[in-house]
């Protein structure tokens, strides 16, 4: 009889899997353990972040890759919603890991690590947005000029027929964006996380290291100024 984490196996001590099974110890611990048409079957669960976090604190690489393919999907979304732009949310998305890397170290675990380096993500985008803005106002950049120097030129919309609806959807989603735009980064910062996101008011509040209230009356009124200005640009351009 061998006790596995919370199970016993009657499984003779003499057998190459119970052998396999006594050397692997308490690493396998976390490991699930399912009788099947009497085979054994043995399904190691993944470490949790906190584990991966340990390990890339000492040292491991590979288990800090770990941390990246589980995260970068999540991190690039964030980015590319925030920034819009696949081709920055990609350089964005580097830079993020590459701070997490080097600052690892100093992770204490008071918060999760996925609040933690969304909190990293949100900083690199805000810095990113702040940095393309001053470029553009430094190059007078016009509207239908180039955004950057390898970025395509933004065309007029076709006047062809059977354009129509996409064209309205376009140009929908233009205003919108452009409103987001407008809107300062505290309030830009919780209509992405909360209605793009998802994310809860905890969640939220405890990224951005405000009380819930605070988050609830930014979205109150980051709503309400997108609502001002769609009105306004719809109106004026039905003039």
């Amino acid at each position: 009889m061998i006790r596995f984490g919370a199970a016993l196996l009657d499984l003779p001590t003499s057998t190459p899997a119970a052998a396999w099974l006594l050397a692997l110890g308490a690493a396998a611990a976390s490991a699930l353990i399912v009788g099947m048409s009497g085979a054994l079957a043995v399904v190691v669960s993944e470490p949790a972040d906190e584990a991966l976090v340990e390990r890339a604190q000492g040292g491991d690489l590979a288990a800090f890759s770990a941390l990246v393919r589980r995260h970068q999907d999540r991190v690039y979304s964030l980015c590319l919603r925030w920034l819009r732009d696949p081709a920055l949310a990609e350089e964005v998305a580097q830079d993020v890991f590459v701070s997490v890397h080097r600052a690892i170290g100093g992770f204490r675990g008071e918060a999760r690590f996925t609040t933690w380096l969304t909190r990293v993500t949100v900083n690199h985008c805000k810095n990113k947005r702040l940095y393309e803005q001053r470029r553009a106002r430094d190059r007078h950049e016009p509207l239908e000029g180039l955004a950057r120097d390898d970025r395509p030129a933004r065309e007029l919309a076709d006047d062809r027929a059977g354009t129509d609806r996409a064209l309205q959807r376009s140009e929908a989603s233009a205003l919108l964006l452009a409103a987001l735009d407008a809107l300062d980064e505290g309030h830009r910062a919780v209509i992405v996380l909360r209605d793009l996101e998802d994310m809860n008011y905890d969640e939220i509040a405890e990224l951005l290291s405000v009380p819930v209230g605070t988050v609830k009356s930014r979205l109150h009124r980051a709503r309400h100024q997108l609502a001002l200005a769609l009105g306004r640009r719809i109106g004026a351009a039905d003039l």
